[in-house]
């Protein structure tokens, strides 16, 4: 699974330099960082269907990565992500805190990140973004912890997975 992961990182980064896409995958890293007891947190995601899947459940035009982009779409972006988009920590639900975004070619970056962790026995991550309006979406999750490399390939059929 682990050369899966390297492998559909490459063609998600290959692809992502075109204007259009036809497939429908969005990169999640998760990083451990015992030293400052947090985990950092970095999201890849085409702009075009993070618009899409927000135009969907907003009900209004969205312009994220866009000069036409408002706080309030910024608002909704930060809401969505919260809602589709969770963590727990050996069972718990932590709350992400959403600190940037950056514009690369024709993905959102988003950074967030987990405080107050000082160890993890299991990480169970729920993500459905974009699932909505496109079934195809795979969101890949590629996570180090405890010293060890993990991945997982959610789809709109499984949202969650457990990584120990």
């Amino acid at each position: 699974m682990k050369k899966n992961g390297l492998v559909i990182t490459i063609a998600f980064l290959v692809f992502s330099s075109f204007g259009m896409h036809k497939f429908y995958t969005a990169i999640y890293q998760i990083e451990f960082v015992p030293k400052k007891k947090m985990i950092q947190i970095t999201t890849r995601i085409f702009i075009d269907d993070l618009n899409e899947a927000l135009e969907k459940k907003y009900k209004q035009k969205v312009y994220i990565a866009t000069e036409k982009e408002s706080s309030q779409d910024v608002e909704w972006m930060k809401k969505y992500l919260a809602e589709k988009f969770q963590i727990k920590v050996n069972g718990k639900l932590k709350p992400m805190i959403f600190f940037s975004k950056e514009v690369e070619e024709n993905v959102v970056i988003c950074y967030l990140s987990i405080k107050e962790i000082s160890k993890i026995k299991t990480l169970e991550v729920e993500n459905s973004i974009i699932t909505e309006v496109h079934d195809e979406q795979q969101n890949i999750i590629q996570a180090k912890f405890n010293g060890e490399k993990h991945s997982l390939l959610l789809t709109s059929e499984n949202t969650k997975g457990m990584l120990k």
